[in-house]
């Protein structure tokens, strides 16, 4: 078990989609979707470097949510639903192949990754890539779903250096 909750791990570590919400520079929330990945203390993601306002956006207030809410893209029974607030940054320190620290986690959860990677000098664009990396300080878990009842509440503040 790593840093989050069993049930909130199972969560991450089968969601194909989640939600990730940044703010925006006059702190409205802007919502994009994206792959979570997971290796028991942080959670990453990776963006393209394109025309990437998320990044800017993380850059500029490192505060994020990360919420699981698909269940079709989600295989896990029972589902439940899970906001995980953290502070993010982004790695853009290779931009070529600095996200291949995540790639064992990324075509772990899809396969299919390693035949595009295969192809990757066909769309070179796409493959310049950040990194987005979140340190996990708020989890907010409904167990049973029901997002009109209250979470359960882990604070996670302690836990990690």
């Amino acid at each position: 078990m790593g840093l989050l909750p069993e049930p909130v791990e199972e969560l991450l570590n089968a969601a194909l989609v989640s939600e990730l919400t940044v703010l925006d520079p006059k702190g409205r929330p802007v919502t994009y979707p994206l792959i979570p990945l997971y290796d028991g203390e942080r959670i990453y993601m990776t963006s393209s470097v394109l025309f990437s306002k998320k990044l800017e956006h993380i850059k500029a207030d490192p505060r994020v949510s990360l919420t699981i809410t698909d269940a079709t893209a989600t295989p896990v029974e029972p589902f439940r639903r899970v906001t995980i607030q953290g502070d993010a940054r982004v790695v853009e320190d290779d931009l070529h192949s600095g996200w291949e620290s995540v790639l064992p986690l990324w075509t772990a959860k899809e396969p299919i990754i390693t035949e595009l990677v295969k192809k990757r000098f066909a769309m070179p664009l796409f493959w310049e890539r950040s990194v987005i990396e979140i340190q996990p300080r708020r989890v907010y878990l409904w167990a049973d779903e029901r997002t009109d009842r209250q979470p359960e509440i882990f604070d996670l503040t302690g836990a990690a250096a």
